[in-house]
């Protein structure tokens, strides 16, 4: 966690409550003075309240791609019920005879509304952005989902590694920031209802937000650089894309900017399109097969290997260059407590076919899709297992439910360190149902022509880090709490690529 990832959270929360409030308070005072529009107005707020929060976000993330517009967008339409209701009901309540008043004076309606009615109504309006911002710091976790940024992604992985005090302390960081803001809000509120209202107070603290907005603008631009990546929601990825900025900035001129974390998916919705945000990433030629291309096993030609096969066709359809294996393999794997494995002397998948009914297979919802063969209902059906009970689980959670004792038996990827940490048993893959999955990068060929030497340096890497050596790697990460930038860089100085 650092200063930059909590400058983030607070420019995504400032630039969403600004565009609430932009779109809030017009869509309100519709609300209050057109009874037809009304009801239709105060039902859409609602119905978007009702939208689970990482539904919006994919609704809206296939429209404006990955990132912090999502987020912003997302938060934006969270925000809008407590503000266009709180101003509709604060105008409903300034005293009649006031509004009568006005009216006797010969105001026009649009002005007896704004500059009668609404200052004296702001102090009820004024809750409803103050619920709306402090909502907001919350939401705003979900950004790490859409590779928005923010202190999600802290969150994410330190409950991944079961890291309390790191969940803890990004937990404590959000709740001060809600506090604080709700406790300076709620003074001005308080201000604004002993004056009853007021032009010109009414618009200071919607000033501050502004000011703050603007001070925090350099947290929520897009990347600069000569060479554009996104962190990884693993530490894996975030290891692999730290070596491309070393190796990079040591033998080039060239700047590389890590933007926020992304998932695979993301990532590569932002690498392959005329308008991408990104020049390169780590992927794996099985990811790329079922994942990327939406192919399967079959779909490779006879005495074609995955990656001779993704190469050609990642080049053919998108001018995205694969380069050379590093040699680690990230595969699915099935993994099993290693006392489970010595009361049974498990070594094998097929070990497993005599015990599976006494057993509890757990793994992520993605395993027990139906898109692809690499899933759970082909695995069982392959292997002949008919496990007790099936039971998926979030990703981040998966290792604490082995932990647990939820399950028995499930999927990890083979180059995890916390396959280590928790002590799991990876069984070999007797029947070779699971496909490759090794480890490259993959590069966009306008990249590659404007920069040509970079293609010679990451393949520097190529057939230099073995599946034990990424395992062991990413345990230091996450295991033993060290800096993806030390580990990277001590690995780098080891092969002789960086200096000490």
């Amino acid at each position: 966690m650092s200063w930059d990832l909590i400058f983030q959270h607070l420019f995504i929360v400032l630039a969403a409550s600004l565009l609430s409030i932009a779109v809030g308070l017009p869509l309100g005072i519709w609300a209050y003075v057109s009874k037809v529009a009304r009801p239709v107005i105060l039902r859409i707020v609602d119905l978007l309240q009702t939208i689970p929060s990482l539904a919006l976000l994919g609704i809206i993330m296939v429209v404006l791609d990955p990132g912090k517009l999502t987020v912003i967008t997302g938060i934006t339409l969270y925000s809008l019920l407590p503000i266009v209701r709180n101003t509709c009901l604060g105008l409903q309540e300034v005293d009649p005879g006031v509004k009568e008043a006005a009216r006797g004076m010969g105001m026009s309606k649009p002005y007896r509304v704004l500059m009668v009615e609404f200052p004296l109504a702001f102090p009820t309006v004024f809750t409803g952005i103050r619920i709306a911002v402090v909502n907001a710091i919350g939401t705003a976790v979900f950004a790490a989902f859409v590779g928005g940024g923010g202190l999600g992604g802290v969150i994410t992985q330190a409950i991944r590694i079961s890291d309390m005090p790191l969940i803890l302390a990004a937990t404590g960081v959000l709740m001060v920031i809600a506090v604080a803001l709700d406790f300076i809000m709620s003074w001005f509120e308080g201000q604004m209802r002993k004056s009853r209202g007021g032009s010109k107070k009414m618009w200071i603290p919607v000033a501050l937000i502004v000011a703050a907005f603007i001070a925090l603008l350099p947290y929520g631009r897009g990347g600069t650089g000569d060479i554009l990546l996104y962190d990884g929601d693993y530490s894996e990825t975030q290891l692999m894309h730290h070596m491309v900025k070393m190796l990079v900035e040591d033998q080039t001129d060239l700047t590389v900017t890590i933007q926020d974390q992304m998932s695979q998916v993301n990532n590569w919705n932002a690498l392959k399109d005329d308008g991408h945000t990104c020049d390169l990433m780590i992927s794996y030629d099985g990811t790329l097969l079922t994942t990327f291309f939406h192919q399967d096993t079959p779909d490779v030609p006879e005495g074609m290997t995955i990656y001779e096969y993704v190469k050609e066709k990642a080049l053919a359809d998108y001018d995205i260059h694969v380069l050379g294996r590093p040699g680690f393999e990230n595969t699915y794997a099935i993994g099993v407590p290693q006392e489970l494995a010595d009361t049974y002397g498990l070594e094998t998948i097929s070990d497993l076919i005599p015990i599976a009914d006494q057993l509890t297979f757990g793994a992520e919802q993605e395993f027990f899709t139906l898109e692809g063969s690499m899933k759970y209902d082909p695995f069982v059906k392959f292997y002949g297992l008919n496990f007790k009970d099936a039971v998926s689980v979030d990703m981040g959670l998966k290792y604490s439910a082995i932990e647990n004792g939820t399950f028995d038996v499930s999927v990890v990827y083979t180059t995890d360190g916390l396959n280590i940490k928790t002590g799991l048993k990876v069984l070999e893959d007797d029947q070779s149902f699971f496909p490759d999955y090794y480890g490259m990068y993959i590069v966009r060929g306008d990249l590659l022509e404007k920069y040509p030497e970079v293609e010679g340096i990451l393949e520097q890497l190529t057939g230099k880090i073995s599946t034990q050596q990424m395992t062991e790697l990413t345990y230091q990460v996450d295991v033993e709490g060290r800096t993806v930038d030390e580990v990277a860089r001590e690995f780098l100085v080891s092969l002789g690529l960086l200096d000490a």
